[in-house]
């Protein structure tokens, strides 16, 4: 950990709504004048669209699985050399994944490819993850070391299908049956590699529907914030202001001593209340 140059991440799997959860630190940063580097996940996978095709149908014919939730697949040792750096410099590489013909123009390149790795700019703040793996830690790395603030962001698991599905096919061209496929291969990956981390986090924000989605491949809708409740688990509680966080969110209680229960549509309030002075006090301890 940093506190010349800290590092915060936001970790959850594909279609968990971490997008949101960036936004939002976005908006925290505008408003404090924090000057941050943006680094997306996607940028460390290992194949880009038409290899990752290939090195998937090789492993199938050894019987194998392939994901982009494993460590097979992605470069764990570049995350947490881009975070190392950065916590003891300042400085370190990255790229961009062009996922799509939008992102890819600028650089006159096809959507599915990466963007070559340049050192981030000079002068930041801090560095801001958003991605698949902020918090992992297995035999050969320990990314999660290096993390200031980690977040997670977790859907009960059936949203979370409703959510890659619904946005898989409308906005990236995908059936939803090979949406479906991608789930069905991803789950080792899924329950080994995702799902660990998110006993390291510091704070967890998970939705959790009040409407049926016990059969998400077939829903038609994702579930609205309002058809929602949000549980934000906390690691340490008592770092934390629970009779002012419960003041000043209306209608929420607490559920566990470290567990705080929000209605869907205050998860953008809550960010809000909740993050603020956490990000005040990491700027803070660096400018000083």
């Amino acid at each position: 950990m940093s506190v010349k140059h800290p590092v915060i991440a936001v970790t959850g799997s594909s279609g968990a709504g971490t997008t949101t959860v960036k936004n939002a630190f976005e908006h925290l940063f505008r408003r404090q004048g924090v000057k941050s580097v943006i680094v997306e996940g996607d940028a460390f996978h290992r194949y880009d669209r038409q290899d990752m095709k290939k090195a998937v149908a090789e492993a199938n014919e050894r019987g194998e699985t392939l994901s982009h939730f494993g460590p097979e697949a992605n470069l764990f040792d570049k995350i947490e050399e881009l975070f190392r750096s950065y916590s003891e410099t300042g400085k370190g590489h990255t790229r961009k994944y062009l996922h799509d013909e939008t992102e890819a123009a600028p650089y006159k390149q096809s959507r599915g490819t990466f963007t070559p790795w340049e050192e981030i700019a000079s002068g930041s703040d801090l560095l801001f993850y958003e991605g698949l793996h902020g918090g992992v830690v297995n035999d050969q790395v320990d990314i999660a070391r290096w993390v200031d603030l980690l977040i997670g962001v977790v859907p009960i698991v059936n949203l979370e299908w409703i959510q890659k599905i619904h946005r898989d096919t409308s906005s990236r061209g995908y059936s939803a049956e090979a949406v479906t496929d991608t789930i069905l291969r991803r789950m080792p990956d899924y329950v080994n590699t995702i799902t660990p981390q998110f006993s390291r986090t510091d704070i967890n924000f998970q939705r959790v529907p009040v409407v049926d989605t016990s059969n998400p491949f077939i829903a038609r809708d994702i579930p609205t914030p309002d058809e929602s409740l949000v549980v934000i688990r906390f690691r340490y509680p008592e770092k934390h202001d629970f009779p002012y966080y419960l003041a000043m969110m209306k209608d929420s209680w607490m559920s566990r001593p470290n567990t705080i229960v929000v209605p869907g549509g205050k998860m953008g309030l809550a960010m809000e209340i909740i993050l603020q002075p956490i990000v005040h006090e990491l700027v803070e301890r660096k400018r000083a």
